[in-house]
């Protein structure tokens, strides 16, 4: 399995659309792409407007081909291109080596 991690800021005035947008792309990419296992958003810190994401893929290609030639991607960037902070992007790819989870 091939896991991301990334972590953001957001600028202030763009918090509400931002949210509705990543939102939007966890459940669609969850929903629609067989390659996407799982899609979590985590708010890092409310007041510095941190949030961060982990997501798992079946492999790299479902990320990087299926994943981000979806529609639903295309609209998640238009909106991250104006609410994120310039440069706070830091995208973290690998290999998933050990998930133990509860029953």
């Amino acid at each position: 399995m091939f896991s991301v991690w990334v972590t953001v800021e957001v600028q202030e005035q763009y918090v509400s659309e931002f949210l509705a947008a990543i939102t939007e792309n966890a459940e669609s990419s969850v929903r629609d792409e067989v390659g996407c296992l799982s899609f979590d958003v985590i708010e890092i810190d409310r007041e510095a407007r941190q949030y961060g994401f982990y997501e798992i893929y079946r492999d790299e290609v479902a990320f990087t081909l299926e994943h981000r030639r979806a529609a639903h991607y295309a609209t998640w960037k238009d909106v991250a291109a104006r609410a994120l902070v310039p440069g706070s992007q830091v995208i973290t790819t690998g290999d998933r080596f050990v998930a133990i989870t509860s029953r």
